[in-house]
């Protein structure tokens, strides 16, 4: 599995990248292995308030249906619109071009509560 050094994890199998006062999150390389082929995400509205832990999505493979759980409490402030005709870029790309939304945290501090890599990879 792949599970970049330089990004924060959540238990729940959603990655967090920081880029400025924002988090750019997903699901991860794990998460969409064990769903499979994706073929529907649900993002949350922008301007919608997430709370940590909470859902914030839906993702549906050929298998099952799984919830996005928000990584860190916040405001969703853009969505990747690309999903909505491509979700299957999170099983191409979960660290790239499937990222699922990004957050304007409440407390940046949050991020680094969550799990580094080798924390994320330990709990699998």
């Amino acid at each position: 599995m792949n599970h970049p050094a330089d990004l924060k994890y959540a238990r729940t199998h959603e990655w967090v990248r920081v880029e400025g006062d924002l988090v750019v999150t997903g699901i991860t390389d794990h998460a969409q292995d064990e769903l499979g082929d994706l073929v529907y995400v649900e993002t949350p509205e922008v301007g919608s308030k997430v709370t940590a832990t909470e859902q914030a999505g839906i993702v549906e493979s050929v298998k099952t249906a799984s919830d996005i759980h928000a990584p860190v409490s916040g405001t969703v402030v853009e969505v990747n619109l690309d999903l909505e005709d491509d979700p299957d870029f999170v099983n191409e790309e979960p660290y790239g071009k499937g990222w699922i939304y990004k957050i304007k945290p409440d407390n940046m501090a949050d991020v680094e509560k969550l799990l580094s890599n080798s924390e994320y990879e330990s709990g699998l």
